[in-house]
Formats: C-alpha cells, structure tokens, sequence
C-alpha cells in the first residue's frame, strides 16, 4: 500500500501551492491532484454543494488507488471534512487559516485573515478563531474575484494588484501585522503581496505545516514510501490544462497533466 498515490483536491490550481510542500518535503511518494476549476470557486457555493463536490473528487481519487487523501481546498476543509472522515475508510488531511501562529506571532495583536466566504462563514473556521485568537483582533476580508483571476494565469496583472489592494489596505490601517492566507490560490499572490505589504508585516500561510502532517500521518499508518523508484505525479483538471501545466511543469519529473471530465 505504501506505493500507492497520495490524493490531492481543490477547487482548481490553488491547491498546487500544498502539492508543493508535500512533493518537496516527501519525493519518494506518487501523487494524483484533481483541479476542479469547473466549479471554482468552491467559496461561493453553498454547504451542500461543497459537500457534493468533495464527495465526487473523493470518489475518483479512491478509484485511482489513494491510500490518503488531502483536501487541499480551506473550503471545502471547513464544509465537509469531518463527513468524509466520518464516512470513508482512509486518512484526510485538511487545510484551515493559520490563525493560531500568527496570533501568536503577532505584536500588535491584530491579524487580518484573506479568505474565501465559504471559509470565514464555517463553523470551522469560528471555533479556531475561538480558540486561539484570544485578546487577539481578527480582521477577517472575503478575497471576492481573486481565485478566478488566479484560474486564468492572472496573478501579477495589474487587475489583480489592485483588487488585492483595495482588501489589504483597511487591513493595514487597523494595524495588521499579519497576514494569513486563507485560501489554497492565495500563495501564489505572494511576490504580489510582498511589494505591496511594509516589510513588518509578515503573510502566513499552511502549505509546510499540511506537508509535515501528511508525512506524520503516512508514518503513523505504517504507510510511508521509501521507495527509490521513479514516482509518478498526474495531473486532472476539468477544464483547459493549459494554466495548471503553468503552475506545475518542471517542479518535479514525470508529471503529466491532462484533461478530464469529472
């Protein structure tokens, strides 16, 4: 079972960014990304919606012999995770806003938190703020129109410069000092973020921390590849691959990206 592949989900190429960490941190595992980008983004669609589309990417991914999956999608974390853990025999791994390290990084105890609105309206998302954002001001910003402009290789266009813009700046002036990326698209907006953003404010996001999870979780099943064979990455999308060859080609060998209807 240790050969077989690591799964990975989100609602398009967002998710690449956690592919990343996990591929660096663990080269020895296969690995299998559904890009659901005909139904990005996953933050405007409703709870049961979600909860459908985690359930088919699921579905998919266990046919193509996933012995974990994660869902590398904070919306779709924060609405269906607990049913897939409830209701599937496998390990996932999911994704939530970093709240807790950067209230405990935070000086000026104020943090701002980009995210999708299905994010910042779970749960979820509520009881982690709870929990650990105590005396810590939590200003949350729905990052509206980012994801799709991300989805079409829009990332340092100046459409996307200046509606980050306009959700960062009322962040600074409550006096933000940190930034965390609620969203699997949001780290590819970092270089943007870092010309835009004083040098004391720092972004925070959760692709190393999944990685070390997955790899403490693949160790603690006994299901860890040590394999030096060559490994496998394929790549699904739904709809044009072009953009996901974008984000992943030439990150590791043997990647293939292709389309599928799914």
């Amino acid at each position: 079972m240790s050969n077989q592949p690591i799964g990975v989900f989100d609602s398009g190429v967002g998710g690449t960014s956690i592919w990343k960490e996990i591929q660096k941190l663990l080269p020895n595992e296969n690995t299998i990304y559904l890009a659901d980008s005909k139904n990005a983004p996953y933050g405007e669609k409703s709870k049961e919606e979600i909860l459908q589309l985690s359930i088919k990417n699921t579905d998919l991914l266990l046919e193509k012999g996933c012995k974990i999956i994660v869902v590398a999608c904070n919306t779709a974390t924060t609405n269906a995770i607990s049913y897939l853990r409830a209701n599937y025999n496998l390990p996932f791994i999911g994704i939530e806003p970093a709240i807790k390290p950067a209230a405990l990084q935070s000086e000026s105890k104020t943090i701002g938190v980009l995210a999708t609105k299905g994010t910042l309206s779970s749960s979820l998302f509520h009881s982690t703020s709870e929990n650990h954002a105590h005396g810590i001001k939590v200003i949350e910003q729905e990052g509206t129109g980012l994801v799709p402009l991300i989805e079409n290789g829009k990332v340092d266009a100046e459409e996307t410069r200046l509606l980050l813009n306009t959700y960062v700046e009322p962040m600074l002036d409550q006096g933000m000092d940190c930034l965390v990326l609620g969203c699997t698209h949001y780290p590819y907006l970092i270089p943007v973020l870092k010309r835009m953003l004083p040098v004391h404010v720092k972004i925070i996001d959760s692709g190393e921390a999944v990685a070390r999870q997955v790899k403490a979780i693949l160790e603690k099943n006994d299901i860890l590849n040590t394999s030096e064979k060559l490994v496998k990455h394929q790549f699904y999308t739904n709809v044009n691959p072009d953009v996901l060859k974008n984000f992943v080609e030439g990150v590791a060998a043997n990647i293939s990206v292709n389309q599928l209807d799914f």
